[in-house]
């Protein structure tokens, strides 16, 4: 959304790069990605949230069916666009392996040097308690961030 969330922070220009599921519709997104910008790596939801809970428990990188035979296995996705329009940076390859003959691409975790996060509740000790849809990334973003920064 474009004066909200995100938005705020893009208009702001306070993003380098996204790693997403899903970007919405968001016009300030699109021009700062199309023009060169914004750097975006779009990964499926489920690895996604994987990566994150791999980075907040010191698990470096993991394996995951989602992707093979896809662009994301292939690798060449725009990360980034120089001024002209031409791929600036590419997404890597990732490595496959099969085990029980079904094939699996090599996912690594993400970490944070900050998570921005909502709760519900916070104490001092640094405790929180999350509602409704505050539950979905936000504990693993805490796990998987140096700082954690909590409204």
């Amino acid at each position: 959304v474009d004066n909200f969330g995100l938005g705020l922070l893009l208009r702001s220009k306070q993003i380098k790069r996204m790693i997403s599921s899903y970007v919405g519709e968001n016009a300030e997104f699109e021009r700062q990605y199309l023009s060169g910008e914004l750097e975006v790596e779009l990964t499926p939801q489920g690895t996604l949230a994987e990566r994150i809970r791999a980075g907040g428990a010191g698990v470096p990188a993991f394996y995951t069916s989602t992707g093979y035979g896809t662009l994301v296995q292939e690798g060449g996705s725009p990360i980034k666009y120089n001024k002209d329009g031409s791929v600036a940076l590419a997404s890597k390859p990732r490595e496959v392996r099969e085990f029980n003959g079904q094939h699996f691409i090599l996912e690594e975790a993400i970490t944070g040097d900050f998570a921005l996060v909502k709760a519900w509740k916070a104490d001092r000790a640094g405790n929180v308690i999350f509602r409704k849809s505050a539950r979905n990334f936000n504990l693993p973003m805490c796990k998987a961030a140096g700082t954690t920064v909590v409204e």
